[in-house]
């Protein structure tokens, strides 16, 4: 009956999105979804069964119990997600293509029921996401394809955990789980770089204090405290990049010119990365940069989720807390979470960083 009701929910809610989608697109990502919903377990089934690896056992055991915590200790809102596991025989869940106007910071965006407008477009199929991109290119824009072990449905479906999220170490399965379920917990409507990064920063101090306190591990503690440290290096680097394209791309120089040059400033902000910020990492989660593969697509991706990570480590340590940071962003009144956010850190006697330049299209 439960399988049997999400099915239900998941045929009204395409019908609702055939009106102003891509009818193939919008089947195909039902028929995954339904596929996903059909052959999930309860986690404690696949957790007794002898027939589960050990390693799989260990890793949904810890997805149960990040889960567990996110509620009670973070004041998330799980909904029915992370209690089930559906095994998939694919590395990548989802291929998700994002496209950007070769002489603009601009996403291109697709718009949802639901969730509103998006800067980016998932595929389960790996090829459909390459052609997606071909044609996207050919219409003249920057484009990125990146592979996406997991995903939220926001609540309206029970998700399940997948085969894909559990090939991380544990840190990242903890982050993963936060940060999924962060989206499930508040996820404003066609406010994809705030979700993403708010989610981001929630993921990564959820993690730090299930592992420094719920588990009290050093060893985990200390890794998880460097991956955030390095989130917010990696996310300065982004801006140092961003702001003289955007100067670039206001000259309204020719064409030819702005090519060049565009060209240039990536080669140089890579250098620069190479020589002195890659120096201040400490995790080792992120390696040498190829300047032939950033392009304003590219850098818009991962700005998705890097954006005004030193502004949300403020909130954390003006309240004090990952729970309380959540609960005061929750309760703003303001309509524009990122105007939320400028509030609350309005007057605020700790600042981690100079602010971000405002997010492109905010």
């Amino acid at each position: 009956m439960r399988h049997r009701r999400s099915l239900v929910y998941l045929s009204e809610i395409l019908a609702m999105m055939l009106i102003s989608c891509s009818p193939a697109y919008v089947l195909r990502a039902g028929w995954e979804e339904a596929r996903i919903l059909a052959d999930r377990r309860d986690i404690q089934e696949v957790v007794e069964d002898p027939a589960t690896p050990a390693e799989v056992r260990q890793k949904l055991s810890l997805v149960r119990e990040v889960r567990v915590f996110a509620e009670r200790r973070l004041g998330l809102d799980a909904g029915g997600s992370f209690r089930s596991f559906t095994a998939t025989d694919r590395d990548t869940l989802v291929m998700v293509v994002s496209a950007a106007p070769e002489f603009e910071l601009r996403w291109k965006t697709w718009w949802f029921p639901i969730v509103g407008r998006l800067p980016y477009k998932g595929f389960f199929n790996h090829d459909a996401a390459r052609r997606e991109a071909e044609r996207l290119a050919a219409q003249g824009y920057d484009t990125n394809v990146r592979p996406s072990a997991a995903f939220s449905t926001l609540g309206w479906f029970p998700d399940p955990v997948l085969t894909p999220a559990l090939r991380g170490d544990e840190l990242s399965i903890a982050e993963t789980v936060i940060h999924e379920i962060t989206h499930t917990t508040y996820f404003p409507r066609g406010q994809a770089q705030f979700n993403e990064s708010f989610a981001n920063f929630v993921g990564h101090r959820g993690a730090i204090e299930f592992f420094c306190e719920a588990r009290a591990d050093p060893e985990q503690c200390g890794e998880a405290e460097d991956r955030w440290h390095d989130a917010r290096v990696f996310a300065r680097f982004f801006g140092a990049i961003r702001e003289p394209l955007g100067r670039l791309y206001a000259s309204r120089l020719p064409e030819a010119d702005m090519r060049r040059m565009k060209r240039e400033i990536i080669e140089n902000a890579v250098a620069s990365y190479d020589a002195q910020v890659a120096a201040d990492l400490r995790s080792g989660r992120y390696g040498k940069l190829d300047a032939r593969g950033i392009d304003n697509a590219w850098l818009l991706s991962r700005l998705l989720y890097y954006e005004r990570l030193d502004d949300f480590e403020t909130l954390y340590a003006r309240y004090g807390s990952v729970k309380r940071a959540v609960e005061v962003l929750i309760d703003s009144p303001e309509t524009n979470p990122w105007e939320a956010l400028d509030r609350l850190l309005a007057g605020s006697a700790v600042r981690t960083s100079v602010d971000a330049p405002t997010a492109p299209g905010q």
